[in-house]
């Protein structure tokens, strides 16, 4: 993966094209993880079959998933949570390099943080 940088406005452009990737995998990321539960029951019982659909299902979301994930980063972004969605964009503020910040479902990128320290030290741009 490489990074490339972005000013505020170019993210923002982005976001039409990359809210609907990290929104499916969000909606994939909890599908597979209920459909993971289901699977530790079958494997606990030691006389189950564990072929069949759910397995299937299961490889297949994980798949579609990692796909989503080279998608999205293809762009040159991080995709720093898949609990929350969160995206950084490099940026260059004020002579250094800092992560713009976007989290699924916030309008826009309105946050920025440094590189070391992440989501819990965003600050308004």
């Amino acid at each position: 993966m490489s990074l490339r940088y972005f000013t505020v406005q170019e993210a923002n452009e982005l976001l039409p094209e990359l809210e609907p990737l990290v929104g499916r995998v969000l909606t994939l990321r909890a599908r597979a993880s209920h459909h993971s539960r289901e699977m530790g029951a079958l494997l606990a019982d030691l006389s189950s079959d564990i072929g069949g659909s759910l397995p299937s299902r299961l490889t297949g979301e994980f798949a579609e998933i990692e796909e989503l994930i080279e998608r999205i980063q293809s762009y040159g972004i991080v995709l720093k949570s898949l609990e929350a969605g969160l995206l950084d964009f490099l940026c260059e503020r004020d002579g250094r390099d800092v992560f713009l910040c976007w989290r699924y479902g916030e309008p826009t990128v309105q946050y920025y943080h440094e590189l070391h320290i992440g989501y819990q030290g965003r600050r308004p741009i």
